[in-house]
């Protein structure tokens, strides 16, 4: 069934979330930016929580949530590991809201037009994913610049 895999997807890079937060050495480093780069791993994780919990949380799995766009671009200094468990919780509630979507909730129209278009839930999800994965590859350039580490082992896919 689709919604188990893109669950299994979505959990495997929300693991990769909280493994790349957690290889941050400490609380100012996940907040630091690179030159020319106006976003810091703690802000691109503190929008990809805002953006998971309203689009796949509240508007597909009906799970209560008010999102605060403006903030997840303007908070700072959350602690590392505030912000670990955090995604640690987003990789609990996510998958699990997309693995209750039925075949046919997965082909109705997504309830807003996030993107200009009316997407079907699946095509909607897909683009989610797109979106995750785009800003975890964000996250891990700005880990290595910053800290000089490279590539962390990451997390598989499960089935």
């Amino acid at each position: 069934m689709l919604a188990t895999e893109l669950a299994a997807l979505f959990a495997r890079d929300l693991t990769r979330l909280h493994q790349e937060i957690e290889a941050f050495p400490d609380t100012p480093t996940l907040w630091a930016t690179a030159a020319g780069v106006s976003n810091s791993a703690g802000t691109l994780a503190l929008h990809l929580e805002g953006n998971l919990r309203e689009y796949i949380g509240r508007q597909l799995g009906h799970i209560e949530y008010r999102r605060d766009r403006p903030a997840e671009f303007s908070t700072r200094e959350v602690a590392r590991e505030e912000l670990a468990a955090r995604a640690e919780a987003l990789r609990e509630q996510i998958p699990a809201a997309i693995a209750r979507l039925s075949d046919a909730e997965l082909s109705a129209t997504f309830p807003e037009e996030v993107l200009g278009v009316p997407m079907s839930n699946r095509q909607f999800l897909i683009h989610l994913s797109g979106h995750l994965n785009y800003h975890l590859g964000q996250i891990d350039y700005l880990r290595r610049v910053s800290t000089g580490s490279g590539a962390i082992p990451l997390a598989g896919l499960t089935a």
